[in-house]
């Protein structure tokens, strides 16, 4: 069974996807840009975009009342990985001890002309 999962306290899908699948005890996340959660960019740097990527993965999670703790995966996509850094230390703020796998990459271009985009798959207890 699979269950598409939405929440008003993070953005809208800007096309045909969802916010999140549940699919069993696993809660796949799609790639998150930083759009706040009325659908306005997030600054223009990386340190704010980053921060508000990573509010819409936590704002998720807490709709199936998990938290970071829970993500077992991320990647990150970066429009220009001299940001890894920056981002990083970011970060590790909200994941730090947790740890999940992850994996990122540089790419061309990415929705909206963002700096980063940030997908996760948690557990569901």
């Amino acid at each position: 069974m699979k269950e598409i999962i939405f929440t008003e306290n993070a953005p809208a899908p800007i096309g045909p996807y969802s916010q999140a699948i549940k699919a069993g005890n696993m809660l796949f996340i799609s790639g998150q840009i930083p759009l706040t959660k009325d659908g306005a960019l997030s600054g223009d740097d990386i340190q704010s975009q980053t921060r508000q990527c990573i509010l819409n993965i936590i704002a998720i999670l807490e709709s199936q009342n998990v938290n970071v703790d829970n993500v077992v995966k991320t990647t990150v996509l970066m429009k220009d990985l001299t940001d890894f850094p920056i981002m990083n230390t970011i970060y590790a703020e909200y994941f730090g001890d947790s740890k999940p796998a992850r994996a990122a990459y540089e790419v061309a271009r990415l929705p909206k002309d963002v700096l980063i985009e940030i997908e996760a798959i948690a557990i569901i207890d």
